[in-house]
């Protein structure tokens, strides 16, 4: 488990309503930049967004003053519950062996972002990986992933391969579906739920700003997939 950062940060989810975010994290515009393919290979256009200490960010996906909180989910009669399982990261992954690395995957956890699909995908990747340039790509997918949903363990080392974050939240943008993505949390910063349970921290997770994820608070890619969508993608990876 990732250490709690000395600042405080901290996000706290209110009933049916916004994330509250304290400690002053640091927050940010990205957006998700694709290849000549269409694949998801890069994080660019970084923007700092100006936030204060404590700060609210919607959750409902109604505001009219996003990416914060502006009360429409009581108007909206939001129904925020959250379904995200409690468990830790590796009592849910399952394993894919290959010679160098092992990939950790959580499917419940995608956000579709599609940074694993360049270059065959990352299973086949990680299937090749005593090739250096498979291996090199794996990581770079697996790194880029933002919910934290694919993890390499290097096999000789036995290390998670993980990026260095400092702790941050980015609002992320996706120009290839043009439409806005997961709110990006970074760098190991609690997030609690509204009865007082602490989720697992992780050094990046990606939470529901949509307000039509099924794995509340996480993101589940609902803010462009129809569920029947899903179905279809999570096939491909069964």
């Amino acid at each position: 488990m990732l250490k709690v950062d000395e600042k405080n940060y901290k996000i706290k989810i209110m009933k049916n309503g916004p994330y509250i975010v304290s400690g002053g994290v640091p927050l940010y515009k990205m957006a998700i930049g694709t290849d000549d393919d269409g694949n998801s290979y890069q994080w660019c256009s970084k923007e700092e967004v100006p936030c204060g200490g404590t700060y609210a960010l919607c959750r409902c996906g109604q505001s009219n003053d996003k990416p914060f909180c502006d009360g429409s989910h009581v108007k909206s009669g939001f129904d925020g519950t959250e379904t995200a399982s409690r468990n830790p990261y590796m009592d849910e992954a399952m394993e894919t062996d290959g010679p160098t690395i092992k990939l950790l995957d959580v499917w419940p956890l995608c956000d579709h972002s599609r940074f694993c699909m360049r270059a065959g995908g990352i299973r086949k990747l990680v299937s090749e990986s005593d090739n250096p340039e498979a291996r090199k790509i794996a990581v770079e997918e697996a790194e880029s992933c933002p919910s934290g949903r694919l993890v390499l363990v290097d096999k000789e080392t036995g290390e998670k391969v993980e990026p260095e974050f400092e702790p941050s939240i980015v609002m992320v943008h996706d120009p290839n579906k043009d439409c806005e993505g997961p709110i990006w949390v970074r760098g190991g910063i609690p997030i609690e739920s509204e009865d007082g349970h602490t989720y697992e921290i992780r050094n990046r997770v990606t939470l529901c700003q949509c307000g039509k994820s099924e794995n509340k608070p996480f993101c589940d890619g609902s803010h462009w997939m129809s569920p029947e969508k899903k179905k279809e993608w999570r096939a491909k990876w069964e």
